[in-house]
Formats: C-alpha cells, structure tokens, sequence
C-alpha cells in the first residue's frame, strides 16, 4: 500500500457523494443518505463513543479503525447536509496561525 497523499477524505467524499442516487439496498452510503442528517448524526454519536472507548483503552489499531469509521460516517453528514470538505478545509485554513484559545474566545463574542 502507498503513502497517503493527504486527499484521502477528498476522494471517500466524492465516492459518497456519488452514492446519493444509488440504491440503498446495494449501498451503504446510499442507505444512509436515504435515512438522513438526524439519522446520520446519531450514527456518527455511536461511532464517537466507539473511537473514545478504543482511546481510553489504549487499544491504537482499534482506534485507528473506530476513528476511519468516525471519518466516514462524518463525511456522509456533509454530504447530506450539503458541506464540502473544502467548506470545512477554508474554515481550518482560516483559523490557521490563531491560538486555539482565541479563536474560540472570537466565537463567543
């Protein structure tokens, strides 16, 4: 397997994106961007909770794999809520070179 090139979720987006159509039942990403956002976000709460537990054990190939999934499912929120990733990706951009702290202090004005 070759290095990844950092257009990874680039790629897993548009290949969800392209599911939007497809059938559901031969699909996941089709089954679910069919069910939608509510249904999705709280797919993506399960696959946060899962991610945390493999953290708090300690367990890094199974945190590695909980946090794909946690990519994934995320990346069918944008795509049924209509966020890009270059939406998300300007947003960090924007915030690059500002401390954490202020940045958030900034938003609660």
């Amino acid at each position: 397997m070759s290095e990844p090139d950092g257009t990874t979720l680039d790629k897993l987006y548009q290949v969800i994106a392209s599911r939007r159509d497809a059938d559901p039942t031969r699909s996941y990403s089709a089954k679910l961007l069919a069910s939608g956002a509510p249904a999705i976000a709280k797919k993506l709460g399960e696959e946060t909770v899962e991610a945390i537990i493999e953290s708090v054990k300690g367990d890094r190939a199974r945190l590695a794999a909980e946090s794909a999934d946690l990519l994934y499912h995320l990346l069918v929120l944008w795509a049924a809520s209509g966020v890009s990733p270059n939406d998300v990706w300007r947003v960090l951009d924007a915030r690059s070179g500002t401390s954490g702290l202020a940045e958030k202090a900034a938003r609660r004005k």
